[in-house]
């Protein structure tokens, strides 16, 4: 079922875990420019995904947060745990979107570079099987594989 209140699911299809299961969508300017500020705190099962980024800041902050980067692909390119606040983490060139989770997201859902995470409003793409790729198989940039027989 689809969402109305502009939050997705956080799936890490990799290691069969959640990052969150209400994580604000930012990606407009204003959106990504507020980010968290002015929030005492971040929910458990919250967070807030701010497309396009590829760093962040937590200057004006009060709490410490976990910070995940992904590709364009949605997979993870890059991890900051723990960021205090009034920081500034690294820009990771390879990140096109930035995922800002509660400390110890990343701890708990095991989440490490390289992992595939599915971020998605409606719940059955998180049951959706991922494309098999055969060997030898050339697949090219957004094309969806399509087995034969």
């Amino acid at each position: 079922m689809a969402r109305d209140d502009n939050t997705v699911f956080v799936f890490n299809r990799t290691k069969q875990t959640f990052l969150a299961y209400r994580a604000r969508v930012a990606d407009s300017v204003i959106s990504r420019l507020v980010g968290l500020l002015g929030r005492r705190s971040l929910d458990c099962d919250g967070g807030l995904w701010i497309v396009p980024s590829s760093g962040i800041h937590t200057v004006g902050m009060l709490f410490t947060i976990d910070v995940v980067f992904l590709d364009k692909d949605l997979s993870v390119v890059a991890l900051s745990e723990l960021v205090r606040p009034f920081s500034i983490t690294k820009l990771s060139w390879q990140a096109a979107s930035v995922l800002e989770l509660p400390a110890h997201a990343i701890f708990r859902s095991q989440t490490e570079i390289g992992d595939h995470l599915v971020i998605s409003a409606d719940e059955s793409d998180l049951l959706a099987e991922p494309d098999v790729i055969r060997e030898g198989q050339k697949v090219e940039p957004f094309q969806k594989v399509t087995s034969s027989g």
